[in-house]
């Protein structure tokens, strides 16, 4: 889910961390010496059309795509193999887009988590634990995918930063709400003995969950200032630090699914650790799913019709894999342990 899934594809970030074949060529330098001469110096300075200057593309920018797309067709044409320009596959644009396919496949997975909030508050029970967290989560997700469409619209050193350290956030948060969930650090409600009402400890109760909390803030501050203040951003360090992150959580809801007989803690509360309800199988499910999706940056290979590549199937895999982790998170929060749980 990035997701909004806990997961990413961990691998993409490494297309951008060294040059491509393609814009090594003397051919394709060739190609931007006469176009920059013909369309970009000051005296012939050709303008382009709207919707190419709303999404920040220069002449320069232009001359790139445009001797890309040349080189590209005549290879197609000759049978040669499809080079990659920058760190990326040369894409048809659309209206601007730069990769229009993943930036649909974006958008349908913000769809995906409009669509699970939606079901959050409407089917968690308002007193549960876990909802405020759930909803949050959601947001997280919505400002991921957003920042993720905007990054593959425009290649642009903010934006692809703005669209790494959104997905970050989203995997912290998700491992973050995930160790209150199976660990059982949330508040909990209290029943006081002169009333049959219950009524909620006040913030931040419990010393465990402050300092997991704090913890998470920390490294996502660190993790950002790292990648920030750096001359050059670091590709590597930000794929492990995902992929940690990520596999922990995954991990985690893995231990969760297991037969009773191999579980290591108790998965609700007020129930012994026997206590197995047939959908906690979907968080095993959601696991492998996730991981086959992300395993999709495995198999790169030139965009179908210059439009559809691997990075842009595994968008479009996250967002049904999403859907069914809200359904899972829905069914959870929906067992009758919960009614019986009280501090």
């Amino acid at each position: 889910m990035r997701t909004h899934l806990p997961c990413i594809g961990l691998l993409a970030a490494l297309s951008s961390a060294w040059a491509s074949s393609g814009d090594r060529s003397p051919e394709f330098e060739n190609c931007l010496t006469r176009c920059g001469n013909a369309r970009c110096s000051p005296s012939q300075r050709v303008s382009l059309p709207l919707p190419l200057r709303v999404t920040g593309w220069t002449c320069e920018d232009d001359c790139k795509y445009t001797c890309m797309q040349e080189i590209t067709s005549r290879n197609i044409r000759l049978g040669d193999r499809v080079h990659q320009y920058y760190g990326k596959w040369p894409f048809w644009r659309l209206a601007g887009m730069q990769e229009p396919a993943s930036v649909a496949f974006s958008l349908l997975n913000f769809w995906a988590h409009v669509r699970g909030l939606a079901r959050v508050r409407r089917e968690v029970p308002d007193a549960h634990p876990m909802k405020p967290y759930y909803i949050a989560w959601a947001f997280t997700g919505f400002n991921a995918w957003i920042w993720s469409a905007v990054f593959h619209t425009r290649d642009l050193s903010i934006t692809e930063k703005l669209d790494y350290f959104s997905a970050a956030l989203t995997i912290l948060y998700s491992l973050y709400y995930t160790v209150i969930r199976l660990f059982h650090l949330y508040p909990t409600q209290q029943r006081t003995k002169l009333s049959l009402t219950a009524r909620d400890p006040p913030p931040g109760c419990g010393l465990t969950q402050i300092a997991w909390s704090l913890l998470c803030i920390i490294v996502y501050l660190c993790h950002v200032s790292y990648l920030t203040l750096l001359p050059r951003f670091d590709y590597v360090y930000n794929i492990i630090f995902n992929m940690v992150i990520g596999l922990t959580h995954n991990a985690l809801w893995l231990v969760y699914s297991l037969p009773a007989s191999l579980t290591v803690f108790a998965r609700f509360p007020s129930r012994p650790k026997s206590y197995r309800p047939q959908f906690v199988t979907k968080a095993g499910i959601f696991v492998a799913l996730t991981t086959a999706a992300t395993a999709l940056e495995l198999f790169d290979f030139p965009p179908l019709l210059r439009v559809i590549d691997a990075h842009s199937l595994w968008h479009l895999a996250t967002a049904p894999i999403a859907m069914l982790w809200y359904d899972f998170l829905v069914q959870d929060s929906q067992d009758e342990s919960w009614r019986e749980h009280r501090v």
